[in-house]
């Protein structure tokens, strides 16, 4: 039999693995981190992309690491780290707007795809095709609807969660959220996709 776990039920083992964390517990440490690890190592790959995946995620969980002992209130770990995710994702997109500038600076185009040599017929490739839409429609959203959206609909984070997590109102994360839907909308029709 399957057990289900409730948003309760979730928040009041995170507590714990928090305060075992906090009393120096590394086993639950390496708990945390297998529970989160997906969902940050998802959140942060579409609001930063693949390049840097890996530093980004680190970085996330050193952060955590650090800051468990200073954490007052182990009921809101999950707001946390996603706050901590956030951050990081912002921050690591202005070094890479830096780095790209300067690339873009002293390099021509180097990524050419030659759509005549791409199977039409297969679905594995087609996938590819659609994420990829997907993520260059991710990329034309601001850093701060792109959260919004990874957030509330790839995350499937509730509103004022995410309202939480990134200290803005409530109203401001519905209007971000409307809006990003709706360039990302326009955006995959103009790509054929929708």
């Amino acid at each position: 039999m399957i057990e289900v776990i409730t948003e309760k039920q979730k928040s009041v083992s995170d507590r714990e693995l928090v305060l075992k964390c906090q009393r120096g517990d590394r086993g639950a440490f390496r708990h945390l981190y297998r529970l989160y690890q997906p969902k940050i190592r998802s959140t942060l790959y579409q609001l930063c992309g693949q390049e840097f995946l890996e530093d980004f995620v680190q970085e996330v969980f050193l952060k955590v690491w650090h800051g468990l002992p200073k954490l007052r209130s182990p009921e809101y770990f999950s707001t946390w780290v996603y706050r901590i995710t956030c951050n990081v994702a912002i921050d690591g997109r202005r070094q890479l707007a830096k780095r790209q500038m300067r690339i873009a600076k002293s390099t021509d185009q180097e990524n050419s795809f030659d759509s005549e040599s791409r199977p039409q017929d297969s679905p594995d490739l087609m996938q590819l095709h659609y994420e990829e839409v997907v993520r260059q429609g991710l990329e034309i959203l601001s850093l701060e609807h792109r959260a919004v959206l990874v957030l509330h609909d790839l995350e499937d984070l509730p509103q004022k969660e995410i309202a939480e997590i990134l200290e803005i109102p409530l109203g401001t994360v519905k209007s971000r959220l409307h809006y990003a839907r709706k360039t990302m909308g326009q955006f995959l029709q103009k790509q054929g996709v929708l």
